[in-house]
């Protein structure tokens, strides 16, 4: 069974509510319960596409668990729009970035484990999520108050946290398809089919991914230090969808597909309806994951390829001073790295600033 329903995660100066859409699929067995949410970031459009393809998939092959979608996760950066580019990467009354308001409080970690620490799984996994719906609550009803951004966040973030998979649908500025991954769910993550992947610690920053998976993460690295082994309880992906700006719901189709292709693996299905075409599937650390910034203001020609090995000391980009046009000063200069990489991104605009971040690759790269 599928239905839609709204939620609300906030209200307008008008005192109107800020509502969200959200779609339901009631499971038929005992999967995995799955959340996906998308553009959170408001010009991240592509992953309502994929949720639009989601939805296909799962009418055709009803899944095992129950499943929520939240297309256009954040109403406010959707609408957040300076002529004809879409601004809403940062609330724009504290510039936050509307993903990296989630919220996780690690001091319940040791008094937890110490508490359940000879408790079967089950209960752990219960308890543990009973505690952080407390760590919710207690947030959400602060006497300071939170801002608009917070309230966001926390009302997606309660969806999120029933969920034992986590998928974040993202886009870049301009930008090839790549997966955050958290170190422990590495074999796992070679099931999306990604080609460029980023390993991540378990540390929390504030994001959607984090959230999810963080606080499962440490509870087992506390548990580990107390003596008991126990898994890590809850997936969670940032999944980069190509550029910002850019629909394209025939190119969804494919990594929906990744997307129903990893949740095969997980039970999502009794028999495996999914298929996907192998793809080479590289990795690095995410201390290994750098930025290049511009070494000067200019106009920029971006040469590198994404997702294609670029060699140490090619060409990376041009950076153009026309400002020197009709003297005998330099006009360009080329960019250049110290070593092997794949480019992963790169700045939208071609108009920089010194300092700006013109590149990110991945460095010291291995096999996933």
């Amino acid at each position: 069974m599928i239905k839609t329903t709204t939620v609300k995660v906030g209200e307008q100066p008008t005192g109107d509510p800020m509502e969200v859409p959200v779609i339901h699929i009631q499971g038929q067995g005992n999967g995995p319960r799955v959340y996906i949410q998308a553009n959170i970031h408001g010009a991240e459009v592509q992953g309502n596409a994929v949720i639009y393809q989601l939805l296909e998939f799962f009418r055709q092959h009803p899944p095992q668990g129950d499943v929520l979608m939240v297309p256009q996760a954040n109403p406010l950066g959707i609408n957040q729009k300076s002529g004809e580019f879409t601004l809403g990467r940062f609330d724009p009354v504290t510039g936050i970035n509307w993903n990296r308001q989630y919220h996780f409080d690690s001091a319940l970690l040791e008094p937890f484990s110490q508490e359940y620490l000879n408790s079967d799984e089950a209960l752990i996994r219960n308890a543990f999520r009973e505690k952080l719906r407390e760590q919710l609550n207690e947030r959400q009803s602060s006497p300071w108050g939170l801002t608009c951004g917070q309230h966001l966040a926390i009302n997606l973030q309660r969806m999120a946290m029933e969920a034992d998979i986590v998928l974040d649908l993202h886009t870049g500025p301009i930008s090839a398809r790549h997966l955050y991954v958290p170190e422990y769910a590495r074999e796992r993550a070679r099931h999306f089919n990604i080609p460029l992947n980023i390993l991540i610690p378990s540390d929390f920053d504030g994001a959607m991914d984090e959230a999810s998976f963080s606080p499962w993460w440490q509870l087992s690295q506390q548990f580990a230090r107390l003596g008991r082994k126990l898994p890590v309880m809850v997936d969670a992906f940032t999944i980069e969808l190509g550029s910002q700006e850019l629909l394209d719901v025939n190119a969804a189709e494919r990594d929906a597909l990744g997307i129903c292709n990893y949740l095969q693996h997980q039970g999502m299905w009794l028999d495996k309806p999914f298929i996907c075409d192998p793809v080479a599937l590289y990795a690095c650390a995410l201390s290994d994951y750098k930025a290049y910034h511009s070494p000067a203001g200019g106009q920029v020609e971006y040469l590198a390829q994404l997702n294609q090995p670029l060699s140490a000391g090619e060409p990376l980009a041009t950076l153009w001073h026309f400002n020197t046009l009709g003297s005998e000063s330099c006009l360009s200069r080329e960019l250049r790295l110290p070593c092997d990489s794949i480019p992963v991104l790169h700045f939208a605009s071609a108009s920089v600033q010194q300092g700006t971040e013109l590149y990110k690759v991945l460095t010291n790269t291995f096999m996933l």
